[in-house]
């Protein structure tokens, strides 16, 4: 039969426990000790606070598919230890941004121009949408499944989207589904459906040579 288990074994487990949950309540960027984090072996001046990605939206062509341009700790090194960083969301009409998520922040989306409808499900699996209109905010909690979708069929749309992270992250649930090599007979049952309706998601989803 199996025992108890003992009170020092408890108390130490209790310990563990108390632990993990505070550091899953801290998680995010970690603290730096000190004003930035220099490159390993760079020169630091004002270029290397200075990001221009994002040039390309000043005068020049819409693009014909949703876009994104991100700044982020990989595209700007300067952000690293930051907690923060953005992302420029460019919608022709008619298209959306997929189903996705950000593991590690919260995104706080602003409208410059346009209509967006959005929405997001929590972990109970209610939706909440909302359709925005230029110079609305909308926020997406952290870690939660969420969408934005371009419905008109004219006219353009432009967000920009903060996140509480240097590097928050995205999981695109159709490329993480479809583009893994997840087996076609476990997406299959897992979707009711047949490995034939499988397949042709998986090859609507693969890269275009």
């Amino acid at each position: 039969m199996a025992s108890r288990t003992s009170t020092p074994k408890l108390f130490s487990l209790l310990i563990i426990c108390f632990l993990a949950i505070a550091k899953m309540a801290m998680a995010g960027d970690p603290d730096i000790l000190s004003d930035f984090i220099a490159p390993p072996n760079g020169t630091v001046d004002g270029n290397f606070f200075t990001y221009t990605g994002m040039r390309v939206l000043v005068g020049g062509d819409e693009p014909k598919n949703f876009t994104v341009l991100k700044a982020t700790s990989a595209e700007f090194p300067a952000l690293n230890g930051q907690s923060v960083s953005y992302a420029f969301l460019e919608f022709p009409a008619g298209t959306t941004n997929p189903p996705h998520t950000h593991p590690r922040s919260a995104e706080l989306l602003f409208l410059i121009d346009g209509t967006l409808e959005v929405g997001f499900v929590d972990t109970k699996n209610n939706l909440f949408t909302q359709t925005l209109q230029t110079g609305d905010l909308f926020v997406f909690p952290k870690g939660l499944v969420h969408y934005q979708y371009n419905a008109d069929s004219q006219n353009s749309a432009l967000a920009v989207s903060a996140f509480g992270s240097a590097s928050a992250g995205t999981v695109s649930i159709p490329t993480t589904l479809f583009t893994t090599n997840i087996d076609d007979n476990v997406l299959a049952l897992s979707f009711k459906t047949d490995v034939a309706t499988i397949q042709k998601l998986k090859a609507g989803l693969a890269p275009k040579p």
